[in-house]
């Protein structure tokens, strides 16, 4: 079963021209969505998956997550025919000579597990480079399914799936957007194409609910993790890269990882705010510079404050930084938040910041209301 939504049409319809030679993404066709200020559910970093698709023969359905922007060889053929960079399925057919067009119901699918569940706030179907082979419309549906379904026991016919974007026609070589506003929270979804064709890449957009049993198992965690339902919720600079890097699973392997302001030439000094998963007690900080060698930031001081509107306190006083090193800081007390700031001095960059700690009652307890309100 399949519950409906309305979603608004995507920005963009209708063919794009045909390859001319020169910079391919010239004429790709593109816009600022609001949505994007949030972190990307789909992200192959936080465990996303396209776990299935029912057609992929000429182009790999993984490619969807890929995290770079799709790339365009005009002179890259294989056995099958164009190489394309993203997901794309054969040309549908009729059932007979008398009617060899795909019927209206006629699409393909893919499934994609979230690599943390949450609220999706948009969803970006982008179609770079399919200019005569892009699907004439999409839609997207989403489901909350605990623990690790297999694809089967997610295309059941008990599985009731919500619609997040309805049938919507989309546009060739270009990035498709679409504002959801479900207060729901999901796990998985599923794209279609109508009948058929190719996507390049998808992003999901929202922001992570985590299960409050699964972190009050786990004692002390990190309270500003991505994956454990943290923000970044603002940032002085963005000029290289997101300030969301900083709060993402794992260590930075690459300086694109990483959170790297420009260059500085006033008295200035750069930071990043986030919001904690709930209210937790922080306990101990680590802050990675890792791959940041001649662009590190010189200082960086750690402060936290407790609701929207309570005064920052000092929970790290500012501190010399090493190039490409972890720094690890036991607080000798204990402090309570909602929200921590990270400022660096005078620019330059870092790439993690750990907050180690665990929930408070109330923090668990905002966490237990939060879960019931987007499971219904």
């Amino acid at each position: 079963m399949t519950a409906q939504h309305e979603s608004p049409v995507a920005r963009f319809t209708g063919d794009a021209s045909p390859y001319g030679g020169g910079d391919p993404y010239a004429d790709y066709r593109t816009a600022d969505f609001p949505f994007t200020r949030y972190a990307n559910l789909a992200d192959r970093q936080l465990g996303a998956g396209v776990i299935a698709a029912n057609d992929e023969f000429f182009a790999q359905r993984e490619n969807l997550l890929v995290p770079e922007r799709a790339e365009f060889d005009p002179e890259r053929f294989g056995h099958k025919g164009k190489i394309m960079d993203g997901w794309e399925t054969r040309r549908r057919r009729g059932a007979s000579a008398e009617h060899p067009w795909p019927t209206a119901e006629d699409h393909d699918w893919a499934l994609v597990r979230l690599g943390a569940p949450g609220v999706v706030r948009g969803i970006v179907v982008d179609t770079a480079h399919f200019r005569g082979n892009y699907p004439q419309a999409v839609s997207v549906e989403g489901v909350s399914v605990p623990g690790s379904p297999s694809p089967e026991e997610l295309l059941s016919d008990d599985v009731k799936w919500t619609t997040l974007v309805p049938r919507t026609a989309v546009g060739g070589h270009a990035a498709n957007g679409f504002d959801v506003a479900l207060e729901q929270r999901f796990t998985h979804l599923r794209v279609n194409q109508h009948p058929d064709g190719g996507i390049a890449r998808l992003r999901v957009h929202g922001e992570v609910v985590p299960d409050p049993e699964w972190l009050s198992v786990l004692g002390t965690f990190d309270v500003v993790a991505l994956e454990n339902g943290g923000q970044a919720e603002d940032a002085s600079n963005l000029f290289y890269s997101p300030a969301t890097n900083t709060i993402q699973p794992g260590r930075s392997r690459a300086m694109h990882e990483c959170w790297e302001t420009r260059r500085r030439r006033d008295t200035g000094h750069d930071w990043i705010r986030y919001r904690l998963v709930a209210r937790s007690e922080i306990r101990a900080i680590e802050i990675d510079t890792a791959y940041l060698k001649g662009n590190s930031a010189g200082w960086a001081s750690v402060s936290v404050r407790d609701t929207e509107t309570g005064d920052w306190t000092d929970i790290l006083p500012r501190t010399r930084l090493q190039p490409d090193t972890n720094h690890r800081f036991v607080l000798p007390t204990p402090t309570v938040g909602t929200h921590a700031r990270v400022d660096i001095f005078p620019d330059g960059g870092i790439s993690r910041l750990r907050l180690f700690g665990s929930l408070t009652e109330e923090g668990m307890a905002e966490l237990r209301g939060r879960l019931r309100e987007v499971e219904g």
